[in-house]
């Protein structure tokens, strides 16, 4: 093995790099607790618990919606991960599915499920990407119209008549 060789500790330590780069370009964290908690919510309706000569067995009558609702999750938690567009919709959907498990589920895979779920969609729709165009701007890199010499923009006051610009004429509103 030569000394330019990566070698085996080389791989590793890209794979990490990239691992870790890809794990911060999307709402990791929440997709991974998204997925865990359909897990009990799937599981427990269809289990069988053994204790000595006695068997346990969890089934109702909404297995399968316990089942359905665990698989969503599921799939919900990788949308999260390879979809992280679509993140606040998965993360709404998430917290829904987490309260009707509730009532459908063994009260949410005994409640393991339910708050898995439910603090994955609240990480899911909290996410921001980091780094991207808003990074950019705040460290002033030319879009900032006063660093041209240009001044900034005035804010809007109201005339004798109550208008205060050509916007508000055309029947447009600004905030703030």
């Amino acid at each position: 093995m030569s000394a330019e060789s990566p070698g085996p500790s080389g791989r590793i330590h890209n794979w990490r790099l990239r691992f870790r780069a890809w794990r911060g370009s999307r709402p990791f964290w929440a997709g991974l607790l998204t997925l865990l908690g359909g897990v009990p919510i799937a599981y427990f309706p269809y289990a069988n618990l053994t204790v000595g000569q006695l068997t346990i067995r969890m089934a109702t009558t909404a297995g399968a919606g316990s089942l359905v609702i665990g698989v969503l999750l599921m799939v919900l938690g990788l949308t999260m991960w390879y979809q992280s567009v679509a993140r606040v919709f998965a993360g709404v959907a998430a917290i829904m599915l987490a309260i009707v498990s509730l009532v459908v589920s063994n009260i949410g895979g005994f409640l393991m499920g339910f708050l898995l779920a439910l603090v994955g969609g609240g990480l899911a729709i909290s996410w921001a990407p980091s780094g991207g165009r808003a990074g950019q701007r705040s460290a002033g890199h030319g879009d900032d119209p006063r660093e041209d010499g240009g001044a900034a923009p005035e804010p809007a006051v109201a005339g004798a008549g109550g208008l205060a610009d050509d916007e508000s004429k055309n029947g447009r509103h600004r905030a703030g």
